[in-house]
C-alpha cells in the first residue's frame, strides 16, 4: 500500500493546496452541519409542542345542520324559523371520553342569571334610558323559552374551572379560595370575579343569590368558594350589555347551570371539550368517535389544533430551510471540491504517467488521490464539530425570529381583517379563540435547543466521505483512462 505513503507526502509537498482545501471542505462541512443540527432541534421541539399543547376536540350541536332542519320543518309556516339547541346527553359525552388519547375533558353549559341580593358591575355606557334597549335587544338569556331576555350576569357552568378555556389560556386566574372542581358536580358553589367581589364586599365562604333570567322562579343560593381575577377587556357588546361584562361573569358546576336553565336540561352539556394527549392523534381519535353511538348528524365535532399549528409553523418553516441548506451546500460542495481536485490531478498527469509506466496500477493511483481527500475531510469534519455549533445555534434561532415574526404579522393582519371581538356568554367567542390561538405560541417557543449529537457527526461524516470520495474520483477517471505513453509523450 505504497499509494497511502505517497498521499501522505504528497500532502505534505503542497502544504498551500491541501490548506486551501481543507478550509473550503470545512467551511462546507460547517453549513451541513448546522443545517443537520437545526433539522434535529426543530424536529425535537416540534415533538415537545404536539405532546404538551395536545390539541382538543370539541364535541358540540352542528348549528347548520340544525339550522337546515328549522328551515325545512317551517317552510310551509308563517313566522321565521327558530332555531333550537339540542344539549348534549353526559351519556354520549362519557362515552367518548372514555376512548383512547384524551388526556382530559371539561362540560360546558352558559346560562343567563339576575343578581337578586347584590349589585352586578354597570358597563360604562349604561344608563337608565338603555335599560330598555338591554332589555329588547340583549342577545342573551336563554334562547327558545320565549326570546330575547334581560340579564344581569354571565354564567358558565363546566366540570372543573381549570380546564374551562379563559382559565386554561391564563386570561383568568384564581386569586382566592379555589376553583370549581369535579367533585362539584350537583352542589351550589360559584367562583365570582374579584371586580364583583370588591364592590359588593363579599368573600370566600359568603352566599350569593340568583335567578334565571327566563324564569325569576328559578332561583340559586350559591356559596362563593373563589374569587378570580380576569384580564379580559371583553366585547364591544360588553359596552352596553351587562352581562357580557367580564367583571360579571360567574363560574358554577355545569350542574348549577343546567338547573337554572330548566328541567329539560338535567344530565346534559351544551358541549363537551376533549383534550389529547398529542395532537398527532386527533385524527385517530375522531375517526374512533364517529363509530360511538353519537348522533353525528346532529352534533359534530371539531379539531382546534391552533395553538400547535401556530407554534410549530415557524419551526417547521426553519427545518425545511435548514434541509435546503444540506441540499445545496452538499451539492455545491461537491462540485466545487470536484473542479479543485481536478484542477491539481490534471497538474499531476506526468506524476501518474511515470508510475503508471514503471508498473503502478490504476486503482492504487485513484487510492492516493482519494486518500488524500479523505484524510482532509476527516480533518474537516472535527473542525466543523467545534464550530458547527455556535454557528448552527445563532443562525438557527435568527431564521426561528425571522419565522416567528412573520408568522405574527400575518396572524395580525388576519385578525384585523377576520371578525373581532369575543362572542357573547364571557367573551369565548370565535374571535377570542382565534386571538388565543395566536397570542400564546410565540411565546411558548422563543429559541431552539440546538446541540451537535452524535448522529448528526456520523451523518455529516458519511456525507463528507460521499462528497471526498466522489470529488476524487470523477476527474481521476478521466486521467486514468489514458495510457503511460501518451500522458508521458504529451506533457513533453
Amino acid at each position: 500500500m505504497n499509494f497511502l505513503k505517497r498521499a501522505f507526502w504528497s500532502m505534505k509537498a503542497k502544504k498551500g493546496k491541501t490548506l486551501l482545501q481543507l478550509v473550503i471542505f470545512t467551511v462546507i462541512c460547517v453549513f451541513v452541519l448546522s443545517g443537520l443540527t437545526i433539522q434535529s432541534a426543530a424536529k425535537a421541539s416540534s415533538e415537545l409542542a404536539r405532546q404538551e399543547l395536545g390539541g382538543s376536540v370539541t364535541l358540540q350541536v352542528d348549528r347548520e345542520a340544525a339550522m337546515e332542519k328549522q328551515q325545512s320543518e317551517q317552510s310551509e309556516s308563517d313566522g321565521p324559523p327558530q332555531f333550537t339547541s339540542t344539549p348534549i346527553s353526559l351519556d354520549d359525552a362519557e362515552s367518548i371520553a372514555a376512548l383512547d388519547h384524551v388526556k382530559s375533558y371539561n362540560y360546558s353549559v352558559s346560562a343567563s342569571a339576575n343578581a337578586e341580593d347584590f349589585d352586578n358591575i354597570e358597563s360604562s355606557t349604561s344608563t337608565d334610558d338603555s335599560s330598555d334597549t338591554e332589555s329588547d335587544q340583549a342577545p342573551g338569556g336563554d334562547q327558545g323559552r320565549g326570546g330575547m331576555v334581560q340579564a344581569d350576569l354571565t354564567v358558565n357552568g363546566t366540570l372543573t374551572s381549570d380546564e374551562a378555556e379563559s382559565f386554561s389560556d391564563g386570561e383568568a386566574e384564581i386569586v382566592d379560595g379555589r376553583g370549581i372542581e369535579e367533585s362539584d358536580a350537583g352542589s351550589n358553589v360559584a367562583v365570582i370575579e374579584q371586580t364583583l367581589a370588591e364592590e359588593n364586599d363579599l368573600e370566600v365562604g359568603d352566599t350569593i343569590n340568583i335567578s334565571s333570567a327566563s324564569d325569576e322562579d328559578t332561583t340559586q343560593e350559591l356559596e362563593i368558594v373563589g374569587i378570580y381575577e380576569t384580564s379580559s377587556a371583553g366585547s364591544d357588546q360588553a359596552m352596553n350589555f351587562s352581562f357580557l361584562n367580564p367583571y360579571n361573569t360567574i363560574y358554577v358546576p355545569y350542574t348549577a347551570a343546567n338547573t337554572l336553565k330548566g328541567e329539560d336540561y338535567t344530565d346534559t352539556v351544551e358541549s363537551v371539550t376533549y383534550q389529547m394527549d398529542d395532537a398527532e392523534n386527533i385524527d385517530a381519535f375522531i375517526a374512533a368517535a364517529e363509530k360511538t353511538d353519537v348522533d353525528f348528524d346532529v352534533y359534530q365535532l371539531d379539531a382546534n389544533d391552533d395553538l400547535y399549528q401556530q407554534m410549530v409553523g415557524p419551526i417547521e418553516n426553519v427545518a425545511s430551510f435548514a434541509k435546503n441548506i444540506v441540499y445545496l451546500v452538499t451539492i455545491a460542495g461537491a462540485v466545487i471540491l470536484a473542479l479543485i481536485v481536478m484542477l491539481s490531478i490534471r497538474e499531476r498527469k506526468y506524476e501518474m504517467g511515470v508510475l503508471m509506466a514503471i508498473g503502478e496500477k490504476k486503482w492504487k493511483l485513484a487510492g492516493q488521490f482519494i486518500t488524500e481527500i479523505v484524510v482532509i475531510a476527516i480533518v474537516a469534519v472535527g473542525l466543523s464539530s467545534i464550530f458547527g455549533n455556535p454557528i448552527a445555534n445563532v443562525l438557527g434561532n435568527q431564521l426561528l425570529d425571522q419565522q416567528t415574526t412573520a408568522s405574527a404579522e400575518t396572524t395580525t393582519t388576519s385578525m384585523q381583517q377576520g371578525p373581532g371581538g369575543g362572542g357573547p356568554m364571557g367573551g369565548g367567542g370565535p374571535g377570542q379563540a382565534v386571538s388565543d390561538a395566536f397570542s400564546q405560541p410565540s411565546e411558548a417557543i422563543s429559541s431552539l435547543n440546538i446541540n451537535v449529537t452524535w448522529e448528526n457527526i456520523l451523518i455529516l461524516g458519511g456525507i463528507g466521505l460521499a462528497v471526498a470520495i466522489i470529488a476524487a474520483l470523477i476527474p481521476s477517471i478521466s486521467i486514468l483512462r489514458l495510457q503511460p505513453k501518451n500522458i508521458l509523450t504529451k506533457q513533453e
